[in-house]
């Protein structure tokens, strides 16, 4: 499809190429025609080189890779039981597998990109051949730099879990918070270290001609990888986390009991969706936000020596950032081992907030001295430019923060709204549950979106003061800057959200290990290690130590998502001075007296809220299949663990249902994309703009209300000890609705907002050329021949994904032939009862049983 779809365009572009890189009203390539200024004519502090500060700045990435790979190896030499380092390989395996396929989709999905960007840049554009293979080059990089990251997270992640479950045997809470916190701080090191590196070699080693086309197709390639991997990633998490999970409700078995073959898919999915989606995504993040600002800064700043002083002083910050994350890391660690050296019990969630705020105060420190350093000489221009762009900075910095706090008001497990989830679970069961859920991830938007509005418009003032000397539309770079700031403390950011995956597996390998049933284990370990392990503090602690990683992970969503809103208006702008000519004629189409303007904000809900039920879809259906497979190979009697074959099964499962789902809404989006670019230009300036405010506050909510109806389940299982009970299957419910919620649907908005946006540059380019060419009707037919397109995806993605239909090749399961009636009470093979199904599959209470009435 993606190849016939590239020839469909290449075909309607034919004959239209030659004559369109000269005449008039061509497009000249957009922001891959940008030149960089001249970096070498850039001098601070009196006498010390821009190009110089740039290079010590990659003398910090490469510290900063350092950092992760040494850290990598001290989590490899860490002590850890056979048992549990065969689990945690055998987690690591699937995860492989699963990473492998995902690669190989997303060269496909490369060379479907790549053919838009031939037929755009050569045919019609008219770049040599050379630029054009920088432009696919360098998308190629950036893809392979977001599958890189991941590939690097699930590997520390998958050592961590193991040596964590360990750790917690001695009775010591300080390592088993220490140890997810260093593989977290290494995937956060190496990820922004590595991402500034590539930006800093293309400002400072390739040509000034030719860096503007590699910023795009750089930032084209992560957007692309990050958007493959964080949708497939959260389909395929899900489906095996709701798998696994109901069997606790059917069986009434243990959370990780080693019987059951979902749980192994469950923590590969635990990577797949929170270690390898986040680091993709993360780093994409960090990529689009800084080739936005350098473009805003080529497109709104006139004088070239003030464009060059910019974007050393925006990439020297970068690299003082991440020096701040490293020395706060250093401080709150070495804090914290003093504070809980000899502690029985700890609030694991209080080391993780220190270190947000200390990286938060350090970072806007750092800010401030390193704009003075850099800006400060410019006092004539712009009159005090220096304290105001680190102000505004600042004012993000402050988000990183601020965020997380009120993140944790309503998804932490101290929260009064997570307990008045509990509460109203005791006597409304899963109803009252999901019902206060909604409540909290619904307030919760209420006061982030307040938050993020109180912080741009404090951005937005402070671009009032001067800012137009110096560029024009200063308020959009101020947005941008905030952008910049939410992402000050990359790291750090990266490192509490990567925090959750290894707590999480961490819990899992130890009950999978069966460590305790293990004869001699406990003499074995007293002998080898010195010390006697303590069976019950140990589950204690990872289960403790898993709701402060549940709630961590839920801090980091909304400030990924606030960087995406919040960046978009960046991106957006370069739209809107290409197709306004430098703000100079056609502004009064931004405005709701233009009808196609409006009818584009409207649309873009639209998009929003189908993406939102098409990615819960996929979990659905696919949660079935695995819940189905699961029901009917589990072995409760004779048997101490699942089949590894059974397990791979299910892994098998997840794995096809999330690239399908990926591939349905990908090209979805992707002709959605051209088809509004098409309609009308300022059409799509407001369905971006829509698709970036319905997207935040629809993330918001979901991520939020996810992570109460998580924690819900995480109270009655730990400070309760209620497991088992009808309490405890009413927040499992509840959990297994919130998961998609927070970590498919919500977790996926950010790159899809990023990748229609950024694709959105050259596709709306690709219009106006076309239009100014003569070709107007062409343009209009694409637009119909696009949108058609794209609905066809969207029909697919419930029609073709519904439990009713089987996938390609296999038999429909939905209407068994069973070979002798079934039992009253009973369904085949003990599988949950299809809705409107006639055979029972609960007793009179309502609760589920299976096929024997367990």
């Amino acid at each position: 499809m993606p190849a016939a779809a590239a020839a469909v365009l290449g075909t309607a572009l034919a004959g239209c190429a030659p004559g369109s890189a000269s005449s008039e009203g061509s497009v000249h390539g957009g922001e891959a025609s940008l030149v960089l200024p001249d970096l070498g004519a850039v001098t601070v502090l009196g006498s010390v080189s821009g190009r110089l500060l740039l290079g010590l700045g990659l003398v910090v990435c490469v510290l900063g890779l350092a950092f992760g790979v040494a850290t990598y190896v001290q989590l490899r030499r860490l002590p850890v039981h056979a048992a549990m380092r065969e689990i945690s390989e055998l987690i690591y395996s699937t995860c492989r597998t699963y990473l492998t396929r995902q690669g190989r989709f997303l060269v496909v999905l490369w060379v479907f990109i790549a053919a838009v960007i031939v037929v755009y840049y050569r045919a019609l554009v008219g770049f040599e051949w050379g630029r054009v293979a920088t432009i696919i080059a360098f998308s190629l990089l950036g893809i392979a730099g977001s599958y890189a990251v991941a590939w690097f997270g699930i590997r520390v992640n998958t050592l961590a879990n193991s040596r964590t479950a360990f750790a917690s045997l001695a009775g010591r809470p300080l390592p088993v918070h220490r140890i997810p916190m260093q593989s977290g701080m290494s995937i956060g090191m190496v990820l922004i270290s590595l991402e500034l590196l590539m930006m800093l070699v293309i400002l400072l080693f390739l040509p000034a001609d030719v860096a503007g086309a590699c910023f795009i197709g750089f930032a084209v390639g992560e957007s692309l990888g990050a958007s493959a991997l964080r949708i497939a990633g959260g389909i395929f998490t899900k489906i095996a986390d709701i798998g696994s999970d109901l069997m606790k409700i059917v069986f009434k078995i243990k959370e990780d009991d080693a019987r059951n073959p979902g749980v192994i898919a469950d923590c590969t999915g635990d990577n797949a969706g929170d270690s390898v989606g986040p680091s993709a995504d993360g780093f994409e993040t960090y990529g689009v936000t800084g080739v936005a600002l350098v473009t805003f800064v080529l497109l709104a700043v006139d004088d070239p020596l003030m464009q060059a002083t910019l974007l050393v002083w925006l990439f020297v910050v970068r690299a003082v950032m991440v020096i701040a994350s490293a020395v706060s890391y250093l401080a709150n660690d070495a804090w914290t081992r003093r504070r809980y050296a000899a502690a029985e019990r700890m609030d694991f969630e209080k080391p993780l907030t220190s270190l947000v705020w200390l990286t938060s105060v350090v970072s806007i420190a750092l800010t401030y001295l390193t704009t003075w350093a850099v800006l400060g000489h410019l006092d004539g221009v712009g009159d005090g430019l220096w304290w105001k762009v680190a102000t505004i900075i600042s004012c993000g910095t402050l988000a990183g923060a601020l965020i997380p706090e009120l993140v944790k008001v309503f998804t932490s497990t101290n929260s009064r709204h997570v307990r008045e989830v509990v509460t109203s679970s005791r006597e409304g069961g899963p109803s009252l549950n999901i019902l206060s859920g909604l409540v909290a991830g619904n307030i919760s938007a209420y006061w982030l979106g307040m938050t993020v509005v109180a912080l741009m418009g404090g951005a937005f003032l402070i671009s009032e003061q001067g800012l137009d000397q110096v560029m024009v539309a200063p308020a959009v770079f101020a947005f941008g800057l905030v952008a910049f700031g939410f992402l000050g403390m990359g790291p750090v950011t990266i490192a509490v959200d990567s925090y959750g995956p290894v707590t999480d597996n961490a819990q899992s390998v130890y009950e999978l290990s069966l460590v305790e049933e293990l004869p001699g284990a406990a003499e074995q370990i007293e002998a080898e290690h010195g010390f006697a392990p303590r069976w019950e503090p140990a589950k204690r602690m990872l289960e403790e130590n898993d709701g402060a990683g549940n709630t961590f992970k839920a801090t980091a969503k909304p400030v990924l998502i606030g960087t995406a809103v919040v960046g978009a208006t960046t991106m957006i702008f370069s739209i809107i001075m290409a197709l306004t000519e430098g703000l100079t004629t056609g502004l009064d189409n931004l405005s709701l007296l233009h009808p196609p303007f409006l009818l584009g904000l409207v649309t873009g809900g639209a998009m929003i809220f189908w993406f939102t039920g098409a990615s819960i879809q996929a979990v659905t259906t696919g949660a079935y299949r695995a819940v189905e497979f699961i029901k009917a190979n589990i072995h409760l009697d004779g048997s101490e663990r699942a089949s590894e074959a059974d397990s791979r099964r299910v892994v098998e499962i997840c794995t096809q249902y999330a690239q399908r789902g990926m591939l349905t809404m990908f090209l979805a989006i992707f002709f959605a994309t051209l088809a509004f670019a098409f309609v009308e230009p300022f059409f799509f300036i407001g369905y971006l703009v829509s698709i970036a405010v319905f997207g935040l506050y629809q993330a918001i909510f979901m991520a939020n209300a996810g992570g109460a109806w998580d924690n819900a389940k995480k109270i009655v299982e730990v400070d309760l000890h209620a497991k088992g009970t009808a309490l405890h299957d009413a927040t499992i419910v509840g959990d297994t609705v919130g998961d998609p919620y927070k970590d498919t649907s919500s977790v996926a908005l950010n790159p899809v907002i990023k990748f229609t946006t950024l694709f959105g540059l050259l596709a709306v380019e690709l219009a106006v050329s076309l239009t100014g060419d003569g070709r107007g009707t062409l343009v209009h037919v694409l637009a119909g021949v696009f949108f058609v397109t794209s609905a066809v995806f969207v029909y697919r993605s419930f029609y073709g994904m519904r439990i009713g239909g089987a996938p390609a090749g296999e038999e429909d399961p939905a209407e068994p032939e069973p070979e002798e009636p079934a039992e009253p009470g009973a369904t085949a093979g003990g599988v949950l009862p299809r809705q409107g199904g006639a055979g029972a599959g609960a007793d009179d209470a309502g609760t589920l049983v299976d096929a024997e009435g367990r």
